[in-house]
């Protein structure tokens, strides 16, 4: 038995045009709310997207950034996941009012999803998809069929009690080879055949089977071709050099200013809340290092 959160499986059908997805996090989750005081919803919701990231950014093959932002004019104003493609993900909502509103169209109101993906090499793409569907799943599988042409099926779940979120994806690959003679028909009955398997996973069986157990309740008399997994964590990026850096932007009159107030100046991460403070000697070192 393996440990089953934190991990992102993919895998083919090998008799069919289908890929799928599954993600099991609980950790990397729990790091991202863990110093925030978002409502039971809230948390729900950046959960969620959380895992639609992780499925996302496993569907495109690159190396680089990826952000999946919800914007709109509900009390959420914005909520956003960053993440690359080694699974290494962060996150935060913004409220702009305190709120009992439950699901996505309540906390966001009318607005849209807005992905953003930034290669190591190449040119930035962005695709947006308005938030028309009720939950943030079918959002996604909108923005595949929209932008990328895509049939795609996606399931997301929640466990509030122990603070872990999970999801699952199955996709249509228009396939070169004939294993089916090309019959485009047939192809789409598997992907749907594919979907109502899926489709009887429960939130009990996502968030205590290890993946290749799932996988056989599943599909056991499919040809599953399962890769290996790929671990998911929370990695906030902040760091005292980057803060330092944001620092030497403000005019030395102010600094000084500020550090004779306050007797330092200070930066807090809005991801993790780490909070970084420098003191006159600290800056004065830095400027001096800058210089040379």
């Amino acid at each position: 038995m393996t440990n089953n959160t934190d991990i992102l499986h993919r895998y083919l059908f090998d008799q069919h045009h289908v890929r799928g997805e599954l993600v099991q996090l609980q950790q990397c989750y729990q790091d991202i709310i863990a110093n925030h005081d978002y409502p039971q919803p809230v948390r729900q919701l950046l959960g969620e997207l959380l895992a639609a990231t992780c499925l996302l950014t496993a569907t495109i093959k690159f190396d680089g950034d990826i952000s999946v932002q919800l914007q709109g004019d509900g009390p959420v104003g914005y909520m956003v996941i960053n993440g690359n493609h080694k699974q290494e993900m962060r996150g935060i909502a913004r409220l702009k009012q305190e709120t009992q509103a439950q699901g996505l169209k309540d906390l966001i109101g009318k607005g849209n999803m807005i992905i953003t993906i930034r290669p190591s090499k190449g040119e930035a793409y962005q695709g947006i998809v308005a938030l028309e569907a009720d939950n943030l799943a079918d959002c996604l599988a909108h923005y595949f069929e929209a932008s990328e042409q895509i049939p795609t099926k996606i399931w997301l779940f929640h466990d509030e009690d122990n603070q872990k979120v999970a999801g699952s994806l199955v996709q249509f690959l228009p396939g070169k080879d004939d294993t089916d003679g090309g019959d485009k028909e047939k192809q789409q009955q598997d992907f749907q055949h594919i979907c109502q398997l899926t489709n009887t996973i429960k939130a009990q069986e996502i968030f205590s089977l290890d993946a290749e157990e799932l996988l056989y309740r599943l599909y056991h008399q499919e040809n599953v071709r399962l890769f290996d997994p790929q671990s998911v964590k929370f990695v906030c990026g902040c760091s005292e050099k980057k803060c330092l850096s944001a620092i030497a932007q403000i005019e030395p009159s102010e600094l000084k200013s500020i550090v004779e107030e306050k007797g330092n100046v200070s930066m807090t991460c809005e991801y993790c809340k780490t909070t970084y403070a420098f003191d006159e000697q600290r800056l004065t070192e830095f400027m001096t290092d800058k210089q040379h």
